[in-house]
């Protein structure tokens, strides 16, 4: 089951059940999840047009050798498609309520032995071994979730559907409205795509605002950089994306900071700490490349490695 997560409760109303309670495997059931008293939020917008759940599987190119990672499975529509057309699927689940649901689902079915299903929170447990993932992803967690796929273990490519406005920053490129520290990040690690936008009005009930789906394909081999560091240079840079780096980098907060980590590094590599004053050191890098009078927003990853380059061959670090 394809799902939106906001706030909510218990109480589900079955539908689509064979004679012995079970919910019929290859129905697309349509749940409604009431507002309720326990202490779960796990309130859902559950898909109601099949023809998304066929595209995003298609989208997905999946072999029948595949182990797929679906994130957020409902009661299953979704995981269904997905133990047809693959080997294994890995059903990681935070919701308990929707554990048993899913389990029901295929129990009995010839498709049961091909499901692992995992109780948990995605973003505290383990990723599992995977080579695609295809999930609807809670809005709550789309970032952690996105960074912990392409920091892990190599995988072939994930198709996520997501809040519109986030999928629109993962593939918003320099100069563009919506480009942002999330947007260089992302694309540093991984081929980003818009696939399709999908209408608030197939989720019963409708959410406030529409979705899309993405098809995130990690770049490989990986790029030879410290993330760390990397995401340092660039949090500080969209602190204030639309000024210059000038003016960023010489506020007294900035110059102290990089000051402090001057002077860590060469205590961690027993050289001595340059006489030149901070100040002159950072206008020498940026100078040095050119990018006194550019601005953030303006700045694309080519650009952004460039820039840490420079500063780190001064002794100038972010991490």
């Amino acid at each position: 089951m394809v799902e939106r997560r906001e706030q909510g409760a218990p109480g589900a109303v079955r539908k689509g059940r064979d004679k012995g309670g079970r919910a019929a495997p290859y129905r697309h059931v349509g749940v409604q999840l009431k507002h309720g008293g326990t202490g779960y939020d796990f309130g859902q917008h559950l898909l109601k047009n099949p023809l998304v759940t066929v595209a995003m599987v298609e989208k997905a190119a999946l072999r029948s050798t595949d182990t797929v990672l679906e994130v957020g499975p409902g009661t299953g529509n979704l995981t269904l498609k997905l133990l047809e057309a693959t080997k294994k699927v890995v059903a990681v689940e935070l919701d308990p309520r929707m554990v048993v649901e899913l389990q029901k689902r295929v129990q009995g079915t010839p498709l049961a032995h091909k499901l692992q299903i995992i109780h948990g929170d995605f973003i505290k447990t383990e990723a599992p071994f995977f080579d695609v993932m295809v999930a609807n992803i809670p809005y709550q967690i789309s970032s952690p979730l996105v960074f912990k796929l392409l920091s892990g273990k190599p995988f072939r490519c994930a198709v996520l559907m997501v809040q519109r406005e986030f999928a629109l920053r993962l593939c918003a490129k320099a100069g563009d409205e919506l480009y942002c520290r999330l947007s260089v990040n992302t694309q540093l690690l991984a081929r980003v795509d818009h696939l399709m936008k999908v209408s608030k009005n197939s989720f019963r009930p409708p959410p406030k605002v529409d979705s899309s789906v993405v098809r995130i394909e990690p770049l490989n081999p990986r790029p030879q950089v410290n993330f760390v560091e990397w995401d340092g240079l660039v949090r500080l840079c969209f602190g204030r994306k639309n000024k210059t780096l000038n003016a960023i980098f010489n506020t007294k907060l900035v110059l102290a900071m990089m000051s402090e980590n001057l002077k860590t590094h060469c205590a961690l590599t027993n050289t001595p700490v340059p006489t030149m004053p901070i100040k002159e050191v950072v206008a020498g890098v940026l100078q040095s490349v050119g990018f006194q009078e550019s601005r953030s927003s303006k700045l694309d990853q080519d650009d952004f490695m460039r820039l840490l380059t420079a500063f780190n061959r001064a002794g100038l670090h972010f991490a």
